[in-house]
This record gives C-alpha cells, structure tokens and sequence, in this order.
C-alpha cells in the first residue's frame, strides 16, 4: 500500500493527478457542477442531444414498454426489438450493409481487432489513435506497430515490410485530443496497394460533420468499400450511449462468433437504443443540419476571436479546439483560474497527450450561443494571456 500512496504523491506533484467532479443537472452548455452554476467547454455532447426533449421522450417511452435492463447479452435474451431496428438504421445511415451495437466504444474497438486479428498478424495505428485502440492492438496478440501521426509515408513502408498473414491500418477518424482529421483517402490508397484493412474510429465525428452528418468518411469522401470497418460512438455527437461497428456481412457475423466483449456483456438498456434512435432521426433532419451549421459557426467564431488575441490553437476544424499549454502544471494553473470566474475546461495533461503538450481541450456544442463563446474569448484573454505570458 506504502508503494501505492507514494505514486499517488508522485503524480500529484508532478500535476497528473485527476479528480472528479460532481455534476447535478443534464448535459447543456450550463450545468451544475459541484453545487455552483458552470459555463462548459468540456463536454462532447457536440449536437446538444443529451438533453434533448424528443430524445429523452423516446427514452422514457422506451423503457415503459421494455422495462430498465436488457437482463442478458445479445446472444442471451438481450437482444430486444429496438437493438435490431437501431442496427438496421445504422447501416442504412452510414451505408454499410450491417451494423452491430456494443455496449461501450472500447468494447467495439477491443472486439474487432481482436476478433480480426491475433497472433501471426500485424496491426498498424497512429501514434495519436485513442487508448482503446492502442489496447485493442495489445490485446489481440497481432504485432502492434505504431506510426507517427498522420504519416501515410511511413506507414506505408512498414507495410511493404511486413511479413503478417493480416494487415490492418487502425486510425481515429476525428482525433480526440488534437482534433484533426485523419488523412483518410491516403490511408484507404495506402491500405488498398498493401492488401491491407482500414479500421476508423469516428466517435467525434460521427453525426457531427459532414453535410449530412456521416462524419469523417463523408468529409474525406470514402466509401464503405475503401474502408471495410467504421466504428461509431453514440455517447457524443448522437446524445447518448453504446457503440457499433458497421461493415460486411461476414465481417459482422465473425463479430457476433468471436468478438468476446460483445459476447459476454449485457446488452444496452432497450430504452437507450430508443433515445439513440430519435437522435440519429434529429441528425438526418433539417434540425441536425441547422446544429451542425450552428456548431460550425462557433467554431469559426472562436477561432478567429482566439487568432485575434493571440492564442496558439491547433490545426482543427472541429468541435475540439485545444489551446495548446506545454506545462502540466501551467495547463492546471489556467483552467483553475478559468474555474473561478464560472467557466469549466478540463486541463489535458501527459499520459492523455504527449510530454510537453499539456493543454485545455475546449470544446463546441451546438447547444452553446455566439454570446457564450464571446464570454470564453473575454476570460481567456484576460485571465489565459497573462498566465500563458509568464511561461513555465
């Protein structure tokens, strides 16, 4: 125990150690947080569909008639009326021909690749891909290579040299901490000269971006041929909760036989596949493309007020705007003091992001207003500016 309590001490002086917080109200741009009124710029209910009526109406209609739990896993008793239709609908919305639920993004990621791929095979990811992706590549007992980010040219040629039975090129779509899209067409040519798969993870890009809101692969203009295995997330943009991996037929099928996470978990409350199908409704209506406008609008204005102050934010033309810090310890300083003033932004510190590369995560929903994200750009630059200006 001795050891334990000394780690914690290391890491709370080293600026890493993570608390939580209490939140008493639904997701919105305004909640409750530890008893006091907050202004969030945390959160990735990117649409504003957590708290929406007509979903949280299908939710309770839901478990009315089907009750809280599933009671089994899917391949129990727990695949109920509302898992099947929501699949169909699934499929149909991102055009693969099926799609099956997971009851957690991390599932999905941990029950394909390790359905996929094992011991023989070789696995390659970007070196900024999400923790369940690297796990699912570690746990599979395929040879995890990693690539730096976003070079297609490197991961090329580690797949010229690769001697695996199986190749499969891992990416997040929308990345979650940097908020760049990945360079999908390169990957997809890149897959396709190698004899490769392609698997992406679009769970902060899904419903999100896009004209019509199918996400990364719409913006980069792919098609489910190019990229056999989409994973989407339905806990940010769609509102609520679980996971799914679209794809083929077979590759479905060889999902439910050996996908161990979907096999031997309980499947999602019925209720919460009824909420996620009036979102993913709201997202293919003019409603969601009137969010997504919205969502895009703020970021710009954002952007443009934090290029006016002078604030060094990363390349992204998403919802995710990182204000990069350097420090750990800087990064805690300032959201600290954003915290004070009524404004919540969690400090992203090492082993979430690189050393060196501390930094506030800021992010968009389409639940915020032009005047809130005017407040944001007034704290920051005076509260942010002159912290930032007195370095490390």
């Amino acid at each position: 125990m001795n050891e334990l309590e000394q780690e914690l001490a290391r890491r709370e002086a080293a600026h890493l150690y993570r608390r939580r917080r209490v939140v008493d109200s639904a997701q919105g741009a305004e909640i409750m947080v530890d008893g006091r009124p907050l202004l969030s710029f945390c959160s990735n209910d990117y649409l504003g569909l957590a708290n929406h009526p007509t979903v949280i109406a299908a939710m309770q209609q839901g478990a009315a008639q089907y009750g809280v739990g599933s009671g089994a896993a899917h391949l129990v008793t727990g695949h109920t009326t509302p898992h099947h239709l929501l699949e169909e609908e699934l499929a149909e919305f991102t055009g693969y021909p099926r799609a099956l639920l997971f009851s957690t993004g991390y599932m999905a990621n941990l029950g394909a690749v390790s359905a996929l791929c094992g011991a023989g095979d070789a696995v390659f990811e970007d070196r900024l891909n999400h923790a369940s992706l690297l796990d699912a590549g570690l746990l599979s007992r395929a040879r995890l290579q990693r690539f730096p980010h976003g070079d297609v040219a490197a991961l090329s040629a580690r797949l010229a040299e690769s001697k695996a039975r199986r190749q499969l090129i891992v990416t997040d779509g929308v990345f979650s901490m940097d908020g760049d899209i990945a360079p999908l067409r390169e990957l997809a040519a890149s897959a396709k000269q190698n004899g490769a798969w392609l698997m992406m993870d679009d769970a902060h890009g899904l419903g999100v971006i896009g004209e019509h809101g199918r996400g990364s692969m719409e913006v980069c203009g792919l098609t489910p041929h190019e990229l056999p295995l989409l994973v989407g997330t339905l806990g940010k943009g769609f509102g609520s909760f679980g996971a799914f991996v679209a794809a083929s037929e077979v590759i479905i099928e060889t999902l439910i036989q050996q996908a161990r996470p979907y096999i031997y978990t309980t499947a999602l409350p019925p209720a919460v596949a009824e909420a996620t199908r009036a979102s993913l409704r709201i997202i293919r209506s003019d409603e969601g493309a009137e969010r997504r406008g919205h969502l895009a609008a703020l970021v710009q204005r954002f952007r443009q007020g934090a290029l006016q102050l002078g604030l060094t934010l990363m390349e992204s033309p998403t919802a995710i705007q990182p204000l990069l810090v350097g420090y750990a310890g800087k990064a805690v300083q300032l959201s600290e003091a954003l915290l004070a003033k009524g404004i919540l932004i969690s400090a992203i510190r090492p082993p979430t992001v690189p050393e060196g590369t501390a930094r506030l995560r800021i992010t968009f929903s389409a639940a915020h207003t032009a005047a809130q994200v005017d407040a944001l750009l007034d704290a920051l630059q005076h509260i942010a500016l002159p912290l930032l200006r007195e370095g490390p």
